[in-house]
């Protein structure tokens, strides 16, 4: 179910799909190469609303969907991704056959489909701001990161909110106030300023995600997203519990899980099956 607290999440078009959403973890990496055209066409194929990916600048501003700070682990090169020139990276191949995608043109690809996409480098914060001006995607992202500072400075370089997902600060905030004496006052003021700096989304581990955390997100307006989920039984629980939304790289068992519970929401345009389908 929607998020319905104190503040509640009011037009915010990334989160505006049925809920539950499922995320398509780096494009979904158990079936393809992480943060790959492959993984991510394949998951739109599958019926995915949802794509999370990560962002990394290159040494001459260009917004790459990386994870790694380095690219030793993911390419034949070696050394940091944001000390090549674009015109280097982008001959590079992941797991030996995927080019690396430019964030601008994954959103370019599939204009109805929202990107869940962590800020992993200070360059990349401008550079992002710049992809949105361009492709207008303001609606159809979800910025989020490790980093709270990153998350701030991304705030003051955007020209319009966007919905953003929770600092490990505020994730602790957020924790603190369950056990807190006096949780009506500090639940109002922890949405308040939830909700004016954007904040949509708390995105947590699996074990952040428990029955108490999950109510007092609630309660702040915000949706739970828990990652990285890629065994069955787990995401069934988090269901249970109330989640608003998984990230798997196990695309197809997630798709299969909300499929039979009456649960799967795909994309109008894809091949995936209905909920009048599922067995």
């Amino acid at each position: 179910m929607p998020a319905a607290g104190i503040l509640a999440i009011v037009g915010v078009p990334f989160l505006d799909y049925p809920r539950p959403h499922a995320f398509a973890h780096r494009g979904g990496a158990a079936h393809a190469p992480e943060n790959s055209w492959t993984a991510f066409e394949h998951a739109v194929k599958l019926g995915y609303a949802y794509l999370e990916t990560d962002a990394r600048a290159t040494s001459d501003g260009m917004l790459m969907a990386f994870h790694d700070r380095t690219l030793d682990r993911m390419t034949d090169a070696a050394g940091p991704i944001n000390a090549k020139p674009y015109r280097e990276v982008r001959a590079l191949r992941v797991a030996g056959s995927e080019p690396i995608p430019r964030i601008e043109d994954l959103l370019g690809a599939w204009p109805d489909v929202r990107f869940n996409i962590d800020l992993k480098d200070e360059p990349g914060i401008g550079l992002l701001a710049g992809v949105l001006r361009r492709t207008g995607a303001w609606d159809r992202v979800c910025v989020t990161s490790f980093s709270g500072g990153r998350l701030r400075t991304a705030r003051g370089l955007l020209d319009r909110q966007v919905c953003m997902a929770t600092s490990p600060a505020t994730i602790a905030a957020v924790r603190c106030t369950i056990r807190a004496t006096s949780k009506g006052q500090q639940t109002r003021l922890l949405a308040r300023r939830l909700h004016r700096l954007g904040v949509r989304c708390a995105q947590v581990p699996v074990k952040v995600a428990t029955g108490p955390f999950i109510r007092r997100a609630h309660a702040l307006g915000l949706d739970v997203h828990v990652w990285t989920v890629n065994d069955r039984s787990e995401m069934a629980r988090l269901l249970d519990l109330g989640v608003d939304g998984i990230m798997t790289d196990d695309i197809e068992t997630l798709r299969d899980v909300l499929i039979e519970r009456g649960q799967w929401h795909p994309r109008d345009d894809s091949d995936a099956p209905r909920q009048a389908n599922a067995p």
